[in-house]
C-alpha cells in the first residue's frame, strides 16, 4: 500500500483537493479557490508526467482566475453572506462558444505543431471548455453547472484513455458533485430573487450550512 501511494501521489492528492474544492464551490464557500490554487499546482505535476500539455497550461490559468474568482466573490456576498448568485445573459452565449471553438483549434494547433500529445484535439476541447466554465463561475453564473458537468464526461474518457484512472474515478465524482452544486445554486437563487423554491429532486436538497467543509 505504501508504494502504491509513493508511486501515485500525486493522483491521490489531487483527487482529495480536488474534490473538496468542487464541494466548497457547490456550497458556495469561498475557501474552494485557495485550496483549487493547491489543486492546480498538484496537477501541473501529473499532467506534465502524462505529456497532457494543455492541461498544464490549464492549471497555471487557472491560478490566476483562483485569484481573481476569489476577490471577485468576496465582493458580492448575498444576505447569507455567500456569494450572490446571477444568470448568464443570454448576450454572452455566443461570445463563449466562439471562444471555446477559437480556443480548441489554437490549443490543437499548438499541441500538434510543438508537443509529442497523442491526444491534441481532446485534450484542446477539454481545456478549451474548462477555461469557459471557470469564467462562468468566476462571474457567479448558475449556468457553469451545466458546462462543468459536460467538460468533465469527456475528461473521464480521456483520463481513461491516458491511463490515468485515479484522476478518471476524481472526475466521475466531480460530476455528481456539479449536480449538487447546480441544485444548491439554483435553491440558493430563488431565495435570492423571492421566487417560488424550484419543484423535484431540488427541493428536497438540504440548506447548505455555514463555514467550509472538509472532506469529500
Amino acid at each position: 500500500m505504501g508504494e502504491w501511494l509513493v508511486d501515485n501521489w500525486t493522483e491521490v492528492l489531487g483527487f482529495g483537493t480536488g474534490a473538496a474544492c468542487v464541494l466548497l464551490a457547490a456550497r458556495r464557500n469561498i475557501w474552494t479557490f485557495p485550496l483549487g490554487i493547491a489543486n492546480n499546482l498538484v496537477f501541473i505535476v501529473l499532467f506534465f508526467g502524462a505529456a497532457l500539455y494543455a492541461d498544464l497550461g490549464l492549471q497555471i490559468v487557472y491560478l490566476v482566475l483562483g485569484v481573481m474568482g476569489w476577490l471577485g466573490w468576496s465582493r458580492h456576498r448575498a444576505a447569507d453572506s455567500r456569494p450572490l448568485i446571477t444568470r448568464m445573459p443570454t448576450r454572452n452565449i455566443l461570445p463563449l462558444v466562439v471562444a471555446a471553438v477559437a480556443g480548441t483549434a489554437l490549443i490543437a494547433f499548438a499541441l500538434h505543431s510543438y508537443t509529442d500529445s497523442t491526444t491534441e484535439i481532446a485534450d484542446a476541447g477539454t481545456t478549451a471548455v474548462s477555461l469557459v466554465a471557470q469564467y462562468m463561475l468566476n462571474r457567479r453564473w448558475l449556468e457553469n453547472w451545466y458546462v462543468w458537468i459536460a467538460v468533465d464526461v469527456a475528461y473521464v474518457g480521456l483520463f481513461l484513455y491516458k491511463g490515468l484512472n485515479i484522476t478518471a474515478a476524481l472526475y466521475l465524482l466531480f460530476i455528481g458533485l456539479c449536480v449538487f452544486g447546480l441544485l444548491g445554486w439554483r435553491r440558493a437563487r430563488a431565495r435570492q430573487t423571492g421566487d417560488a423554491a424550484p419543484t423535484g429532486p431540488a427541493a428536497d436538497l438540504p440548506a447548505p450550512r455555514h463555514g467550509a467543509v472538509t472532506g469529500a
